[in-house]
Parts: C-alpha cells; structure tokens; sequence
C-alpha cells in the first residue's frame, strides 16, 4: 500500500522547476535542482550526501546542468552517460572499494526532477538473475522510462534494468 501510495505520486509529479520564479525551486521536486543551481559553473558533474536521515551511507552524483521538466538518463549524450558513469564508479570505490552499487530509480517512482544516482554499499543478497555483462561504462544501456542497478562482479559489471525503484539494492 505503501509503495502504491509512492508510485502514484511519483506518477504524478510535476517538474516545472525554473530558478528564474524562485516560487518553483521550493518544493521537494525541485529540491536537487535548487542545489545543481548553488554548483559552480563549469563542472558537469558534483557529489552530493544523501540527506535523507533514513539513508546515512548513501551519496548522489547529479549533473550540474537542468533540464526542462523530468530530467532523465535518456536524455543525456551517449558521452554524457560514459562521464557520468565513471564519475559515479570512481567516488563508489573511493567511498566503498569493492562493494560498491549504483542505482537510478526509474521515472515512475522517482520523487525528485533533477536526474541523480544513488551511490551506496551494495547488499550481494540483493544479486537476482536478469542481468547483462558489460565491461565497459560505454555499453549501460539508458532505456526511457527504467530504472537501472550496477554492481562489479569479477573485472565486470552486473547491469540490471527493467525495474522501478532499484535503491533498495543499496545499503541505507
């Protein structure tokens, strides 16, 4: 009922956020968006700590760009999504060598406008099957719509997509 309740307001936001009406940038759908604004200009990406008290081990990582509306993984460059990857990867195994995961929540439950990824401790228990193999950043794939988990296993990475919310593959 919970997670119902969460889907059908995700469903529902809406991301007119404009820091030209600063009317806009005050709801809790624009809350990234407002912090992407403080980011100096010309860096793509910026780290941020997750400041959700129920999630004290978690980081995001967001471009410093805005978008019009939802900003989404599938609107960004091929280019784009390899830099913002490996970024990603890059602060995951500073913060937690090995074990680390990665999780993009898809555009049906996410809460927030501003595009982010979760970086986090990843719990192995969560392993399911339906994965890809891939070896390179390059090859994650940005479906529309979908959420999306990585993880490294053995000099690869584990690419699971088809989900919604895929955070909770991260430890809190």
């Amino acid at each position: 009922m919970l997670i119902a309740s969460g889907l059908a307001w995700a469903q529902n936001i809406t991301c007119d956020c404009d820091p030209a009406r600063p009317e806009t940038m005050k709801v809790r759908a624009c809350s990234l968006t407002n912090e992407a604004e403080r980011q100096p200009a010309g860096i793509e990406f910026f780290f941020l700590k997750d400041n959700n008290p129920r999630k004290p081990n978690r980081w995001l990582i967001l471009p410093r760009s805005r978008r019009e509306g939802m900003h989404t993984m599938s609107q960004l460059s091929p280019e784009e999504r390899t830099r913002l990857w490996t970024a990603a990867i890059g602060k995951a195994k500073e913060l937690f060598g090995g074990e680390w995961g990665l999780a993009y929540n898809g555009e049906k439950v996410r809460t927030q406008c501003h595009l982010h990824v979760h970086i986090g401790r990843f719990i192995r228990a969560a392993e399911t099957g339906g994965y890809s193999v891939v070896r390179s950043v390059a090859e994650i794939p940005a479906r529309p719509v979908e959420g999306i988990w990585i993880h490294p296993v053995n000099g690869a990475l584990h690419v699971h997509t088809g989900e919604q919310i895929t955070e909770t593959v991260l430890v809190r």
